[in-house]
């Protein structure tokens, strides 16, 4: 294959201030010691031998005399003979490996272009190249501009290379036979955008299938190498609305909705219209904490109790804490919850993250106090640094008991007039409805934390615009309803209770361009300068917020009998579609 690639390289006529190379040239140059004879080896080990044999006998003469204070630049013929030893030694080891060394650091790739080991190939792709020249910050377009591929030509002041199309079929040919990995093009050419291109052409040419609908272009395929998204060949587009103004703690926001589905962010902004006219809501961030529950096994159940008894023990909490909050500038530890299964020991670990959502945070400061434990109890078993008590995106008691990320409450209190001319429908019937639908009837189906109407609907657009975590949608979503005549029966009270927000403005997705742009609508973008955690906290108020909207709104439509109409009208298209060609 490779010489196949070399023999496609054909030189071009260049100005002077350029120079023709062939793609091996350009792509990866065998360093000093790969073609040293046997000799120049056995002659490196010499010199290895020599250096630390004069350095040992230096430092064991200088040692003594400063024992018998006897001044060292006094020395005799065989300190003087190793001396010169040690200066022509290092010399030689400098001069020799220090080539190979600068080498290492100007060269990126290797000899052999594709075929690495592939460990190799997993650092690199963890890595930015040197191709980017800027730092991608939030909201910043660092993408490589891909322009047509014409030349095989190396500019001598560092201008980006460019390689012929040929070259790009040929690797290809390559994946598709299976002898290129196609998660190794990022790191190999440098350029993310036709890594993506050249591997969306592969899988076409694989499958058989068409990718003619999923856009390519428009994106910055350099933010999210390493923290984002694998093996990309494009981007989704989903459309985001706007709800709002969502008055919420006498400030107004604009809310950010990403999603596919009709009539969602019109019924959130009929629901921010009523809040608004009515005074606006209220919410409280009642706990913050991020958890991580590691599984561990003993010999016995009562060396399990052990541990339970120490962890449990306030005297040693500190000393914990301090070890766990090594992991971050952020992170602190809040508490450790323990539950006995047996032999196997489960350790629930709390702890506030700042503006993260906080997974990798805590997680690192759990290894960490692990890593202590083992000293005094040297036969744990760490079988899992999750064990499922945590518990991360799965619906699980202990998330709508105990909370996870930021537990926020959020009420308002909408007015007669409002219910009637807003939102079509009364108090009463308003109250009646959320009984016998978010409570008894959630009941009967034996919901865990679903006890609302829709607020995962909510959370999963806005979580999705703002760059969170989609799959926490799960346990975020978890939220119970309650509505409440109040002022002589003439106004309603409604709330939001939601235990498990899990929010971050930093960090994953949410320092890409789009995602950043709405975080920034919302005022929350990046971490809190002032306090820090304020504004993931923030973040979580305004999703509460905008469910107690997405609530009022729906309850309001299945009480006056408009939800199908609604749909109908807003989430079916009026195009004939028997007249549509299949």
């Amino acid at each position: 294959m490779e010489a196949r690639w070399r023999s496609s390289a054909k030189p071009v006529q260049a100005p002077k201030t350029t120079k023709t190379v062939s793609f091996e040239e350009v792509s990866g140059k065998a360093s000093s010691s790969e073609a040293l004879p046997l000799s120049l080896h056995l002659t490196n080990a010499v010199f290895f031998s020599l250096f630390f044999s004069v350095v040992y006998f230096l430092l064991s003469r200088w040692r003594e005399k400063i024992r018998t204070s006897t001044p060292l630049h006094l020395v005799n013929l065989s300190e003087i003979v190793a001396i010169f030893a040690f200066i022509a030694s290092f010399v030689y080891l400098l001069g020799f490996f220090g080539i190979d060394f600068v080498q290492s650091l100007i060269l990126r790739q290797s000899t052999d272009l594709w075929n690495s080991e592939d460990e190799e190939e997993n650092e690199a792709l963890l890595r930015k190249e040197d191709a980017r020249k800027i730092p991608c910050g939030q909201a910043l377009d660092c993408s490589v501009t891909s322009a047509p591929i014409i030349s095989a030509q190396k500019v001598v002041d560092e201008k980006p290379v460019k390689l012929t199309t040929e070259e790009d079929e040929e690797i290809i040919k390559a994946i598709v036979a299976g002898t290129t990995p196609s998660y190794s093009l990022e790191s190999k050419l440098g350029d993310c955008k036709r890594a993506a291109s050249i591997r969306r052409e592969a899988l076409g040419r694989i499958t058989g299938k068409s990718l003619s609908g999923l856009p390519l272009d428009g994106f910055d395929y350099e933010s999210i190498l390493g923290q984002c998204c694998e093996m990309p060949i494009g981007y989704v587009q989903i459309p985001v609305g706007i709800a709002g103004p969502l008055l919420l703690n006498g400030k107004e926001y604009s809310v950010p909705m990403a999603t596919t589905e009709g009539c969602l962010v019109a019924s959130t902004n009929r629901g921010c219209k009523a809040i608004h006219l009515s005074g606006g809501a209220s919410s409280v961030l009642l706990k913050d904490g991020m958890t991580r529950a590691p599984v561990v096994r003993f010999g016995t159940a009562k060396r399990a109790v052990d541990l339970k008894f120490y962890l449990e023990d306030p005297e040693n909490f500190e000393t914990l804490a301090v070890v766990f909050n090594r992991s971050s500038r952020f992170a602190r530890l809040q508490g450790i919850k323990c539950v006995i299964a047996g032999k196997n020991l489960y350790l629930r670990f709390t702890c506030s993250t700042g503006d993260a959502m906080g997974m990798n945070m805590v997680s690192k400061g759990v290894q960490n106090v692990l890593d202590f434990l083992q000293t005094d109890f040297p036969d744990m078993d760490v079988i899992g640094i999750s064990g499922n008590l945590c518990s991360d995106k799965k619906p699980a008691a202990v998330n709508w008991i105990e909370g996870r990320g930021k537990s926020v409450v959020c009420e308002a209190i909408i007015k007669g007039d409002v219910v009637r001319k807003v939102l079509k429908t009364s108090v009463e019937s308003l109250v009646e409805l959320n009984m016998l639908k978010n409570l008894t009837g959630s009941a009967m189906a034996g919901a865990l934390g679903g006890f609302n109407a829709h607020a995962s609907n909510i959370v999963s657009a806005v979580y999705i615009a703002t760059g969170q975590d989609p799959a926490q949608n799960i346990e975020s979503s978890h939220c119970i309803t309650m509505m409440e005549a109040v002022n002589e029966g003439n106004d309603l009270h409604i709330s939001v209770t939601m235990p498990s927000i899990e929010v971050g403005t930093v960090g994953g997705g949410t320092q890409l361009a789009s995602q950043s742009a709405c975080l920034n609508l919302l005022g929350v973008k990046g971490a809190s300068q002032e306090s820090p955690g304020a504004n993931s906290r923030r973040l979580a108020t305004i999703v509460a917020g905008a469910v107690l909207a997405g609530e009022l709104s729906l309850m309001s439509a299945l009480a006056a009998g408009q939800l199908v109409k609604s749909h109908m009208k807003y989430n079916r298209s009026s195009k004939d579609v028997s007249k549509t060609s299949s």
